[in-house]
Order: structure tokens, then C-alpha cells, then sequence
């Protein structure tokens, strides 16, 4: 990479995770009036919740006996959460209301919906766990690649063959843990993971405990000008990105509005800043069980996000507007495996 080209990344990368620029980050947080506003919880500052023994307990049990063995335990876990966390529930229940408003529920039961859904999460992490220790494999899943996404990750590296990487934005519904350990576990593509590690860290270490560990893990609240060159240089080598587009960032208030499920919800302008500044293409990617059976869905939205002068944020709300219309229709295919457990649509989401 020339001097020149490396300086315009970092120019470029003098934004957060959001969207927000360094300045006016600093002005921000330097302002006397900041903070002093009463605002709504932010995803990540809810405590973590649970007894870390159960939990571990639970994932030895699921490792040494098979999760038919273990799954009473994390019923009652699942139970413990049901019924202190409120907040939780009331979440959900709003969720599943406006999926039925929509007409989007009809995948939903008559009864005991958002208990079921509290369920639903207690399956998923038993299929995080026999993922990451190989006992679900690529024979297992079910791929819906129309643009032969999958294909394009494992194109061999030829002499004199330019391949940079691409971004995959994703969601907090079914389990993107199927996804992460089968990359990780071909060896074919290497895939950076954006997230936010600290708002979960006892669960965090119980999956590097069991084979999670190798994948690359960034930390999105420190995305600082350094990082944002280094991520460049990877698309550069060939390698791939995975974002999250459901959770606006923890620090930087840059949001773009766009309509979900019928009601206005705040998104993260950070994945199509990202897209526009690295100038790489933008995919989806959604990991959803359907009748038993774990779905891969890997779709382009974008060979490329570009603006003009003054239009960027009209042009990340347009691409903003998609997502959440494709999130959509992936949650009325599976409306009890959206695992954003707090109110959506009060603009901190």
C-alpha cells in the first residue's frame, strides 16, 4: 500500500463504529450538556444476567453427556431468566405483537409464545456449543446461496489474481455460531467478526473454552483510525467481515432511522460506513432453524455503497431501509429466534 493510499484510509477511518466523526465525537463528550439528558438504556449497559456457575455447569453437562442429557438444566436456567427479567419479557411480547400487526406471526404458537421464544435462545446455545465442537457439521445445514456467496469465499488464490474480501451483515436472529464455526473449522476463508465482547463476557468465555477462540474477534467499541486500516489491509488480502446491523454502536450516537415491523427503530450506520469507506461489496447473512433443520442464507445487497458530497446520509438510511425490510421477512420465517432481548423501537436499540 503507497503512503498515499494508507493516508486517505485512515482520513477515511476517522469515524466510529456509528458513523461518528472524531471531532465530533470529542466535542460530544467535552460538552457540558452531555449526558445530562434522561435517555432510554442503551443495549449495552443491561447488567449481565444469571448465576455463571449454572451456565458453566450446563456447558460441561452439554459437553460430556449430549444436550438431551443436559437440556432439563438449561430449562430451568431458561426458567430463572423468564421469570426475573421482566423487562425481557415485556420486550418480546412487543416484538411479537408487532410481527402479528404486520401479519408477519403466523409462525407463531397460540400458546405460551414468549416463553417458547425464551426457549428457543435455550436451544440455540446448545447448538452453539455442538457446533463449535463439530457435532454440527456443513451436512447438517441447509445453503440458500443464490449468488454463490460461499463459492466466491473459497476461490484458491492464484498468481497474478487480485481477490479482496467482502462484508457480511448480519442479525441477532437464530445463531450465527453455526456460521462462525463452520468457517472456522474449513480453514478455507478467514473471517474477522466485529463485536462487542465485554457486554456478554462470561458466555464469551465459555465459548473460547470450547473451541471459539480461534476465530478473529474485533472489538467494535475501540474502532479507532488504527483498526480501520488494518481491516482495509485485510479486504485487501482476500479476507471477510461480519457486522452486525441490529445493534447501534456503545459509543458514538450516529443512528440512521429506518421503518421495521411497522414502527420507526434506530440501526447502526456503522456496517454501510463501513461498506463506502473500504469499497468492498455488502452481502446479508442469516442462520435461521427451520422444521429441525439450521438455514444458511447468503444474499448480495450491494456491489458497492457509494455518495456524493453531502448525500452520505440519505444513502446509509436507503441501504438501512433494506436491511430492516429483509430482517423482516427473516423474522416471520423464525419469529421465535430474534434474541434481542430489550425494547427494539425506544431508539437505543
Amino acid at each position: 500500500m503507497n503512503p498515499d493510499t494508507s493516508s486517505s484510509a485512515q482520513q477515511r477511518a476517522r469515524v466510529d463504529a456509528a458513523g461518528t466523526p472524531e471531532s465530533e465525537r470529542r466535542a460530544t463528550s467535552e460538552s457540558p450538556a452531555a449526558g445530562k439528558t434522561s435517555r432510554p438504556t442503551h443495549w449495552a449497559a443491561q447488567q449481565e444476567r444469571g448465576a455463571p456457575l449454572l451456565l458453566r455447569l450446563s456447558m460441561w453437562a452439554a459437553h460430556t453427556f449430549g444436550r438431551r442429557t443436559v437440556r432439563p438444566l438449561v430449562l430451568l436456567i431458561v426458567l430463572y431468566f423468564f421469570c426475573f427479567a421482566p423487562r425481557a419479557r415485556r420486550a418480546i411480547a412487543d416484538y411479537q405483537q408487532r410481527l402479528r400487526a404486520q401479519g408477519l406471526g403466523k409462525a407463531l404458537p397460540a400458546r405460551r409464545p414468549v416463553f417458547g421464544q425464551f426457549m428457543a435462545f435455550a436451544d440455540a446455545i446448545l447448538d452453539k456449543l455442538d457446533a463449535w465442537q463439530g457435532r454440527l457439521t456443513r451436512a447438517d445445514v441447509t445453503m440458500c446461496d443464490p449468488d454463490d456467496l460461499h463459492g466466491q469465499m473459497n476461490v484458491p488464490a492464484e498468481a497474478g489474481q487480485s481477490l479482496r474480501g467482502q462484508i457480511l451483515v448480519c442479525a441477532h436472529i437464530g445463531n450465527m455460531d453455526v456460521c462462525r464455526a463452520l468457517v472456522e473449522r474449513s480453514g478455507d476463508v478467514t473471517l474477522n467478526v466485529l463485536v462487542h465482547t465485554r457486554h456478554a463476557q462470561a458466555f464469551n468465555r465459555m465459548l473460547e473454552r470450547h473451541g471459539a477462540s480461534r476465530l478473529r474477534l474485533y472489538q467494535v467499541t475501540e474502532l479507532d483510525p488504527a483498526t480501520m486500516l488494518d481491516l482495509h489491509q485485510r479486504i485487501e488480502r482476500g479476507e471477510w467481515l461480519a457486522i452486525a446491523g441490529d445493534r447501534v454502536p456503545v459509543r458514538g450516537a450516529r443512528v440512521t432511522m429506518a421503518n421495521f415491523l411497522g414502527a420507526p427503530a434506530a440501526f447502526p450506520q456503522g456496517p454501510w460506513l463501513l461498506a463506502g469507506l473500504l469499497r468492498c461489496p455488502v452481502n446479508l447473512l442469516f442462520c435461521t432453524r427451520i422444521a429441525g433443520r439450521y438455514r444458511i442464507t447468503m444474499e448480495r445487497l450491494s456491489d458497492g455503497i457509494t455518495w456524493s458530497r453531502g448525500r452520505r446520509d440519505a444513502e446509509i438510511s436507503v441501504w438501512a431501509q433494506r436491511y430492516a425490510d429483509r430482517l423482516a421477512r427473516e423474522c416471520a420465517d423464525a419469529p421465535q429466534q430474534w434474541f434481542n432481548f430489550y425494547s427494539f423501537w425506544n431508539g437505543h436499540a
